[in-house]
C-alpha cells in the first residue's frame, strides 16, 4: 500500500525535481463551509473529476465524523483510479483506526493525522501540556504507520506555534515514520515572508527534514492563502493543500485553480510543475459550485464569469488587435472556449463593429454611426447589452418600421374543454390572411395559427410573460425568442390581454427573422 513518492523533491539540492504535489481537500475542508454539505453521489462525482484532472491526493473526508463521512471515504477509495485517497484523523486511536478501515480498499491511500501545537490551542482547546502533545504526535503517527507507509502529520495552527516546540513536534513525527509534514496556517494569520521563513527554518533545523515532503495548508482569512502557499513552495514545500473555488472554513482555503495557473503561467518566477490538466479547471469549478450551491464570484481569478471578459473600450480594442494585450493566459487553457467582449456603456466603436460582424451585419458608415449611438443610449439604461438587444436595435434600424407582417384580429376559444382554438387574421405584405388552428392551450393554438400563415422551422427557446404593474388589469409583457440556423431574434409586446400580447410578440420576432432571411436568401417566407 506504500505510495510512490520517487517523483517528489526530498532534498535541498537546487537541481532536484521541482514537481509540486496537488493535495485537494474540497471533499473534506471544502465541505466544512457552512451550508456546503454534499450527498454521497455528489462526492463521488467530484472525486471522479478530481481524479481525472490529475490531482495527486484526494482528501476524501473525516471518517470518524459520521457514518456518512465513513461511507463516502470508503466509496471514493473504491472508485479512484490514479490519485492517492486520504482520510483525516485526530491523534486518538479510534480516529486512526476508523480512517484505516475506511481506506482499506483503495489502490493507494494515506492517513492524515493532526494535533494542535500553538499555545492558545493547547491551553484552551486541547487542555494539554506541550509534553502530552509531543507524546500524542509520536503515538498517532506510529499507529497510522500500522495501516500504511504513507502517513501525513499536521501541526494545527502551526503559524502561531513557538518555533522551538514546532521543531520538536516535526522531528517526533519524522522519527515515528511520517512521510509528509504539513504546516498549516489554520486561521489565515501569516504573511508570505513569515511563511517562507517558517518553512525554511524547519527544513534547516529539523533532523532528516530532507527525507520528507513539506506541505502547505493555508486559509484565506486575510486574503493571502495563495500567496502564502506559493511562498511555502519557494521555500521548499513540495505539496500544496487546496480546494476547488477556494472552498473551506470561514474565508476558505487556497484555491487549487489559482495555485495551478500561477505555477503554469509564471514558470519564469516559479519554476515548478504539477500534474494537473488545466483544461479541466472550469468544468471542476462549475461542478463544485453546482453541487454546493456556492456561486463563484464574478471577478474570481481563473474561473470567475468575468475572468476572461472585457468591457472597457480601450481593453476591447487591445484584445481585438492581440489577445496578449490584456490576457496573461488563454481561456482555452482553463477549459473555456474563448474570451468574451462584454457589450456595455464602456465599449468602443471597434468592439461594436466587430460584434456586428459576428452577428452577420455589415453597415455603411452613416448607418453604423446611427446604430452605435442607439447602442450607447441603450447601454446607459441597462447593465449588460446582449446579442439579442443589438440584433433588435440593428434590425429595427434596417426595417425602419416597415414590418411586413401585422396582426389584424385574434379570436381564441379556451377553457376546461379542449381542444383550444385560435383564429388569426394577419396582413402580410398588404394582403389579408386568415387561419384557424388548435393547440395544447390558447397560446399554442395562437402560435400554430400564425405558423399556418407564415410557415417556418424556427425553434421557440423562450416564451416569457411578466406583469408590468400590479392588479388583475395589469398589462402583460410578453417576450418571445425564436432561433433559426444559429441566429436568435426576439419580439416583445405588452397588452392587458395576454394572448394579444403573445401574438404580437411572436409576430414581432417573425418580422425580425424575415429581415435576417432577406439578407442572406432573398425571397418570400410566406405560404402560397
Amino acid at each position: 500500500m506504500a505510495r510512490d513518492t520517487s517523483h517528489i523533491n526530498k532534498t535541498n539540492d537546487n537541481d532536484a525535481d521541482n514537481r509540486v504535489v496537488i493535495f485537494d481537500t474540497t471533499l473534506r475542508d471544502g465541505e466544512q463551509s457552512p451550508g456546503a454539505s454534499m450527498t454521497l453521489s455528489e462526492k463521488l462525482q467530484i472525486a471522479e473529476i478530481l481524479d481525472g484532472m490529475g490531482v495527486d491526493v484526494i482528501e476524501a473526508g473525516f471518517p470518524i465524523a459520521s457514518n456518512g463521512d465513513f461511507e463516502a471515504v470508503s466509496e471514493i477509495a473504491k472508485i479512484t483510479e490514479n490519485a492517492v485517497v486520504c482520510g483525516l484523523a485526530r491523534s486518538g486511536p479510534m480516529d486512526i483506526d476508523r480512517a484505516g478501515e475506511a481506506l482499506a480498499e483503495a489502490k493507494r491511500f494515506r492517513i492524515h493525522t493532526f494535533i494542535s501545537t500553538s499555545p492558545v490551542h493547547m491551553k484552551f482547546k486541547l487542555q494539554m501540556e506541550p509534553e502530552e502533545v509531543l507524546e500524542a504526535v509520536t503515538s498517532s503517527v506510529t499507529r497510522a504507520r500500522g495501516f500504511t507507509e504513507d502517513v501525513e502529520w499536521s501541526a494545527e495552527d502551526a503559524t502561531r506555534t513557538e518555533n522551538d516546540f514546532l521543531c520538536r513536534c516535526v522531528e517526533a513525527a519524522i522519527k515515528a515514520g511520517a512521510t509528509t509534514i504539513n504546516i498549516p496556517d489554520t486561521v489565515g494569520y501569516t504573511v508570505p515572508e513569515e511563511y517562507y521563513a517558517l518553512i525554511s527554518m524547519l527544513r534547516e533545523r529539523v533532523p532528516d527534514a530532507d527525507e520528507v515532503v513539506f506541505s502547505t495548508h493555508c486559509h484565506n482569512d486575510l486574503g493571502m492563502a495563495v500567496a502564502n502557499s506559493l511562498a511555502g513552495v519557494r521555500a521548499g514545500a513540495r505539496q500544496v493543500e487546496c480546494t476547488i473555488n477556494g472552498m473551506g472554513e470561514r474565508a476558505g482555503n487556497a484555491a487549487l485553480e489559482e495555485i495551478v495557473m500561477a505555477l503554469d503561467t509564471r514558470s519564469d518566477a516559479l519554476p515548478f510543475t504539477t500534474g494537473i490538466d488545466t483544461t479541466r479547471l472550469m468544468p471542476a469549478s462549475k461542478l463544485v459550485s453546482a453541487v454546493t450551491a456556492f456561486p463563484v464570484q464574478y471577478n474570481k481569478a481563473i474561473v470567475g464569469a468575468n475572468a476572461f471578459a472585457h468591457e472597457s473600450g480601450i481593453h476591447q480594442d487591445g484584445m481585438l488587435k492581440h489577445n496578449q494585450t490584456y490576457e496573461i493566459m488563454t481561456p482555452e487553457s482553463v477549459g473555456l472556449k474563448e474570451s468574451s467582449l462584454v457589450m456595455g456603456k464602456h465599449s468602443g466603436r471597434h468592439a461594436f463593429r466587430e460584434k456586428l460582424k459576428d452577428l452577420g451585419y455589415e453597415l455603411g458608415d452613416n448607418a453604423f454611426q446611427d446604430a452605435f449611438q442607439r447602442f450607447k443610449d441603450l447601454a446607459d439604461k441597462k447593465k449588460h447589452v446582449f446579442d439579442e438587444d443589438i440584433e433588435a436595435l440593428v434590425d429595427d434600424e434596417i426595417a425602419s418600421g416597415s414590418d411586413r407582417i401585422k396582426l389584424v384580429a385574434l379570436t381564441v376559444i379556451a377553457g376546461t374543454e379542449g381542444p383550444q382554438k385560435a383564429t388569426v387574421t394577419m396582413e402580410v405584405d398588404g394582403a389579408a390572411h386568415c387561419k384557424e388552428a388548435s393547440g395544447d392551450g390558447p397560446v399554442d393554438a395562437t402560435f400554430n395559427a400564425i405558423r399556418a400563415i407564415v410557415p417556418h422551422d424556427a425553434r421557440l427557446p423562450l416564451y416569457q410573460v411578466s406583469a408590468v404593474t400590479e392588479g388583475t388589469d395589469a398589462q402583460a409583457e410578453v417576450m418571445v425568442r425564436l432561433e433559426e440556423n444559429g441566429k436568435m431574434v426576439t419580439g416583445k409586446s405588452a397588452d392587458t390581454d395576454t394572448l394579444v400580447a403573445s401574438a404580437r410578440a411572436y409576430i414581432g420576432a417573425l418580422n425580425k427573422l424575415l429581415v435576417k432571411r432577406e439578407k442572406t436568401a432573398p425571397g418570400s417566407m410566406l405560404a402560397s
